[in-house]
């Protein structure tokens, strides 16, 4: 009788995962910086935006991997893990950076890139490819053409793509950016938002015409938060800095209308907008719901809200327990806060993700044109 039991437990375990899976999706495919970066700035040697040192990756992972993180992204748990307990997920597993995967074929190692989907995302880049040239991060411009690359010399087949879930995230370190002293901004704010947004409608634009169909767009977080934010001269301490939320505010509004109106411009394809902004602000207004006791300093780092050393460079300090942190160091959301906002945007309602979220964009039939 007990091992009936188990079995029939095992059964409907089964069940409940794969039914929970989705099997619409082959591959996922992403760009942006360092939110959505899996260690794609680590194979660039030229690169000096870096987290691949400790303590970053100390929670999960128990090493640094490339993350600005002390362990998953949104993108990591969007996707399944061997070891995550979770049954939301699209069943693949983690992406490869396209530097590290590029590297591996090169070498012989591997015979082609996954199938699984690819990571391009480099931290510190920008929806504009000035922002932080002087860093050798990959700016979104080069992204799209490495994945174009690929596309050309058939490494992912076009067919692959049209199955295949797209996200981009891109746009903190351009407004951040505009507020630095040494560098007068050349446009007015309203204006630099403007060319913030020609560039994400023409990433979007060419991605469709390399055959995305699953496009995902998240928002900004409320960058004028961030503990980095002590940096600059004319930023509070004691609130949000609320010039640079305003402007961030004004880009995510043209993002969401570039998301909702890909249907209509683009034939055969679904855009999503997730919130983000909206959702981290509800975890500021309310941390104990969400398991918070710290929502305006850095867990890792040093100076007022440890925001003026990076984590892991000299001087810096770490908190014991970084899942009780919004940030873990002076610019990057923790792991807890990743996992929060992943659960909103794979399963959330309208006022997290429209017109749809992600487990219903990727497991709809998307019609071919």
């Amino acid at each position: 009788m007990e091992r009936l039991l188990l079995l029939i437990s095992l059964l409907l375990h089964v069940l409940w995962v794969s039914s929970a899976v989705s099997h619409n999706v082959p591959a996922l495919y992403i760009f942006g910086d360092s939110i959505f970066d899996a260690g794609n700035n680590h194979f660039n040697k030229n690169c000096s935006a870096q987290a691949d040192f400790p303590p970053y990756g100390s929670t999960f992972f128990h090493r640094p991997t490339g993350r600005f993180t002390n362990g998953r992204t949104v993108a990591d748990f969007i996707c399944e893990f061997p070891l995550c307990v979770w049954a939301q997920f699209l069943g693949i597993p983690l992406q490869k950076p396209f530097l590290g995967a590029q590297i591996e074929v090169a070498k012989g190692s591997w015979k082609n890139y996954p199938s699984n989907g690819l990571n391009f995302a480099s931290a510190g880049s920008g929806v504009l490819r000035g922002t932080n040239q002087d860093l050798e991060v990959i700016p979104l411009q080069d992204q799209l053409q490495q994945f174009k690359t690929l596309v050309g010399q058939s490494r992912i087949d076009m067919k692959l793509a049209q199955e295949s879930l797209f996200f981009l995230e891109s746009g903190s370190n351009d407004i951040f950016n505009y507020f630095l002293p040494f560098d007068t901004p050349k446009l007015a704010p309203d204006a630099y938002v403007q060319a913030m947004l020609v560039e994400a409608r023409l990433f979007v634009d060419q991605i469709y015409k390399l055959g995305a169909r699953r496009i995902a767009i998240f928002s900004l977080g409320p960058v004028g938060c961030v503990p980095a934010r002590t940096l600059l001269s004319d930023a509070p301490v004691d609130r949000c800095f609320g010039k640079m939320n305003r402007m961030v505010k004004s880009f995510n509004k043209g993002l969401e209308t570039l998301a909702l109106d890909i249907p209509k411009k683009y034939p055969g394809a679904v855009g999503v907008y997730g919130s983000v902004y909206n959702i981290v602000q509800l975890f500021r207004a309310m941390p104990k719901r969400y398991g918070f006791s710290n929502v305006s300093g850095a867990c890792c780092g040093d100076g007022p809200l440890r925001g003026q050393v990076q984590c892991g460079k000299e001087g810096y300090r770490v908190c014991q327990n970084p899942n009780q942190y919004l940030f873990w160091d002076y610019f990057h959301p923790s792991e807890h806060t990743y996992k929060l906002i992943s659960k909103a945007l794979w399963g959330g309602g309208h006022s997290r993700i429209q017109p749809m979220n992600l487990k219903t964009l990727a497991n709809m039939a998307i019609p071919r044109a």
